[in-house]
C-alpha cells in the first residue's frame, strides 16, 4: 500500500472515531437530578423578647477560671430552681458542655474547669471589695464607681406601668417618682464618701427612645388571635416599659457606666385593686433580691441560660451577698421592718441560706447589668403607716406621723442604703499602711 493511501485511510479512522465521540456525548442520557432530601429546618434558637443571641465565644474568657465544684454549687444551690438545666448543661469531670441552641439541636460550647487550686481570677469589668485599691476610714468609696438605678419611670408614664395609684384628693403616690427622689437623697451621701456615682435614669423619663406605637408589630407576632386590641395594646406598653426600657437601661450601664455596684431602687406594693379607689393593708416589710432561681422555663431559653453562666463565673453572687447582708442590717436597724417572705412553694425564688431578707429571683435588671446588683424592695406603698409616710413628703428633722415621731421615708431609705453600703466597705477595704518614720 502506498504512504498516501495509508495515511487516507488513518485520517478517516480518526474521523470516524471522533464523529462516534460527538454522537455518544449528544445522544446519551443524563442520569436524573437527586431529588434534595426533605428535612425539617431546624427550630430558632429559642430566645426572649427583644433580646439578641448571645455571642457565646465570649465565654473563652472565662476558661479554667472555675472548679468543677465551685460550678456545680453554685449552678444548683443558686441560680437555678428545677433540673431542666440537665437537659441543657452536662458537667462532666474535666468540662461543661452548655447547649448553645434549643435541647433537641443546635450547638455546644465546651468550658474547662480549673484544677482545684489553680483557677485563674475571672475577667470582669467590676471590682470587689478586695480588689479596690486601700483608702482611708473617712472615705470608705473612694475610686469605686456606684450606678443607682430609680426603678419604673414615673412622670406622665406612671399609670401605663400600673405604679400609681391615689386616694381622694392625696398627692398620688407614684412609684417612679418616689424611687428618683430618694437616688437624689442618696447619691450625695456616697460622693461624699468617695464614690464615683452615675445615675441611669435622671429624670421622669424613659431612657429607651422607643415607645408603645413602634413595638405594636412586635406585640401583634406575639399576641394571640383571640387578643384583643385592647390587649394589643397593653402588651405593646409592657414591651416598651418593662423589656425596652430595661434593655437601654442595661446598655447604658455595660457599656458606659461600667460600675462596681448597681442600686436598683424600688418601693414594694401589696395588691391595690382599682388604683383610684385603692385598698390600704396594714403590712409593711423589707427584702432584697439577688439574681438567681432561673426557673426551667427561662434556663430553656438561650439569652438567659448564656446570663445565668456569665452572672455566675463572674462570681456576683458572693459580692451580692456580702453588700446585701450589711444594707439589710441597716435597714431592719433603723426601721424594725419585719422581712418579707415568699411563699415555701415558689417556683421563681428561693431563699439565701442564713440571710432572712435576701432573697434569689431572676429579674431582667439584674440579670443583664453585668456586675453586682441589688435590687431594693423596701416598704409597702399602700400600707396604712407607709402612705401616710409618703404624702407627708420630705422634710428635715422628724416629725409625728401615726402617733410616733418618724424621719421622711425618702430620707430614711437613703440613709439605710448609705449606712449598709459605708459599713461594708469600711470593714472590707485595706486602709492605706502608715508612712515610715524616721528617728
Amino acid at each position: 500500500m502506498k504512504p498516501s493511501s495509508a495515511r487516507h485511510l488513518s485520517f478517516i479512522a480518526s474521523l470516524i472515531a471522533l464523529i462516534g465521540l460527538v454522537m455518544f456525548l449528544v445522544l446519551r442520557k443524563e442520569p436524573p437530578a437527586a431529588i434534595p432530601e426533605n428535612r425539617p429546618a431546624s427550630p430558632p434558637t429559642a430566645l426572649s423578647l427583644m433580646s439578641a443571641p448571645p455571642d457565646w465565644n465570649s465565654l473563652n474568657a472565662f476558661q479554667s477560671t472555675i472548679t468543677r465544684a465551685d460550678f456545680e454549687q453554685l449552678l444548683t444551690s443558686v441560680f437555678t430552681v428545677g433540673n431542666a438545666w440537665q437537659s441543657q448543661i452536662q458537667i462532666g469531670e474535666t468540662e461543661a458542655i452548655i447547649q448553645t441552641g434549643n435541647a433537641d439541636g443546635g450547638g455546644s460550647f465546651h468550658l474547662r474547669f480549673a484544677d482545684p487550686g489553680f483557677a485563674a481570677p475571672p475577667p470582669r469589668d467590676w471590682r470587689s471589695a478586695d480588689q479596690l485599691p486601700p483608702t482611708s476610714a473617712d472615705q470608705p468609696l473612694a475610686g469605686m464607681r456606684i450606678s443607682i438605678d430609680p426603678g419604673h419611670i414615673g412622670g406622665d408614664w406612671a399609670k401605663m406601668e400600673a405604679r400609681w395609684f391615689v386616694i381622694g384628693n392625696g398627692t398620688p403616690v407614684s412609684e417612679g417618682d418616689m424611687t428618683l427622689r430618694v437616688a437624689k437623697l442618696l447619691k450625695p451621701q456616697l460622693e461624699a464618701m468617695g464614690a464615683q456615682v452615675s445615675m441611669v435614669r435622671s429624670k421622669d423619663e424613659p431612657v429607651t427612645p422607643l415607645r408603645p406605637d413602634s413595638l405594636r408589630s412586635l406585640a401583634l407576632d406575639s399576641s394571640t388571635a383571640e387578643d384583643s386590641p385592647a390587649a394589643l395594646q397593653s402588651l405593646a406598653e409592657r414591651l416598651f416599659y418593662r423589656t425596652a426600657e430595661i434593655h437601654a437601661r442595661a446598655d447604658l450601664v455595660n457599656r458606659t457606666l461600667k460600675p462596681d455596684l448597681v442600686l436598683c431602687l424600688h418601693f414594694n406594693a401589696e395588691a391595690w385593686g382599682d388604683p383610684n379607689h385603692p385598698t390600704l393593708t396594714e403590712k409593711s416589710h423589707f427584702h432584697l433580691v439577688l439574681n438567681g432561681a432561673y426557673t426551667n422555663e427561662e434556663v430553656s431559653l438561650a439569652d438567659q441560660r448564656f446570663a445565668l453562666l456569665k452572672k455566675l463565673l463572674q462570681r456576683t453572687h458572693d459580692e451580692e451577698v456580702r453588700v446585701g447582708t450589711t444594707i439589710s442590717e441597716a435597714f431592719i436597724a433603723t426601721t424594725a421592718l419585719p422581712a418579707f417572705t415568699y411563699a415555701a412553694n415558689s417556683e421563681n425564688a428561693r431563699p439565701v441560706a442564713d440571710h432572712p431578707c435576701l432573697w434569689l429571683r431572676n429579674l431582667l435588671a439584674n440579670r443583664l447589668y453585668d456586675c453586682p446588683v441589688l435590687f431594693m424592695e423596701p416598704y409597702v406603698m399602700n400600707s396604712k403607716i407607709d402612705y401616710a409616710r409618703i404624702q407627708a413628703g420630705d422634710y428635715d428633722g422628724l416629725r409625728e406621723i401615726a402617733g410616733k415621731s418618724r424621719p421622711s421615708i425618702f430620707r430614711e431609705y437613703a440613709d439605710s442604703v448609705a449606712s449598709g453600703i459605708a459599713t461594708y466597705y469600711t470593714q472590707s477595704r485595706k486602709l492605706p499602711r502608715p508612712a515610715a518614720t524616721t528617728n
